[in-house]
């Protein structure tokens, strides 16, 4: 077992947030932890790499403490990719060369420099490695993010909600991207999602916060619609279109789309 939660308890100021979380990931699973706004998904993954430091119960990385472990030990297993980065003025190339920062002695290797220039190149950034990222878009600065988390090489990635400033294409680009990381690499990881569908596409496991504690949690094939309604207070169906579950919501004062006009009858 790579990552395991036993019991995990974070309170605010003596407000409950997050209490008896329980679950564990081996090599080659994606966990998307998913639930409402304001339910403790992000604390959640904060707790799993000591940012925060939980109230009850803890999180272990092959079987350590993650409270045992001193900062570069984390960083060298852990990566974590926030929604929202501090931005500097570094250069993309900089930027992402600062994930190899627990690998590096005393300088910075060829072995170092190919493994980011390998990165770049996967997530199509090459044309702006040289850009400063305080002048990039928050989608390409979010890429960014996600490829200094992998020159990492970590034995487990968290990404808090790692699509949620990108367009389509670069969605689908980027998740597709960690699915192959996790199988061929064989590592742990876990990500914060809004969007169902998408973590029914790529994940191998889910888990539903509610009110601060597990809902219900399994395989990917076993999450149904009452799950989704009890969680969301809102009917859905889930159907499967070319053997993929399709979540559907059903919103019956959703006005129905206005019938299509040929080009004559719009002139």
């Amino acid at each position: 077992m790579i990552l395991d939660v036993r019991g995990l308890a974070f309170s605010y100021n003596s407000h409950p947030v997050l209490e008896g979380i329980e679950f564990s990931l081996g090599a080659g699973e994606l966990l998307a932890i998913l639930g409402p706004n304001g339910v403790g998904k992000t604390t959640l993954l904060k707790c799993m790499n000591a940012i925060h430091k939980p109230t009850g119960g803890a999180v272990y990385v092959h079987w350590r403490s993650v409270l045992e472990l001193s900062p570069r030990d984390i960083a060298r297993d852990v990566a974590y990719v926030a929604q929202r980065s501090e931005v500097a003025r570094l250069t993309v190339f900089d930027t992402v060369l600062m994930g190899r920062k627990p690998h590096i002695r005393w300088k910075v290797s060829d072995t170092d420099v190919k493994i980011v220039d390998a990165a770049l190149s996967r997530l199509h950034l090459n044309a702006l490695r040289l850009r400063y990222i305080d002048t990039l878009s928050g989608g390409e600065l979010q890429k960014v993010s996600v490829a200094r988390a992998l020159v990492q090489e970590p034995q487990i990635l968290l990404l808090d909600e790692p699509t949620s400033s990108l367009d389509l294409k670069n969605q689908i680009d980027i998740l597709t991207m960690i699915r192959r990381v996790v199988d061929e690499h064989q590592i742990a990881a876990v990500m914060t999602m809004h969007d169902l569908n998408t973590a029914l596409r790529f994940a191998h496991k889910f888990l539903f916060l509610k009110s601060g504690r597990i809902h219900s949690a399994g395989a990917i094939q076993e999450m149904t619609a009452e799950m989704i309604e009890s969680v969301y207070g809102l009917p859905v169906a889930v159907h499967h279109h070319y053997g993929r579950p399709l979540v559907v919501p059903l919103c019956e004062d959703v006005p129905a789309p206005l019938p299509t006009r040929s080009a004559a009858q719009i002139n």
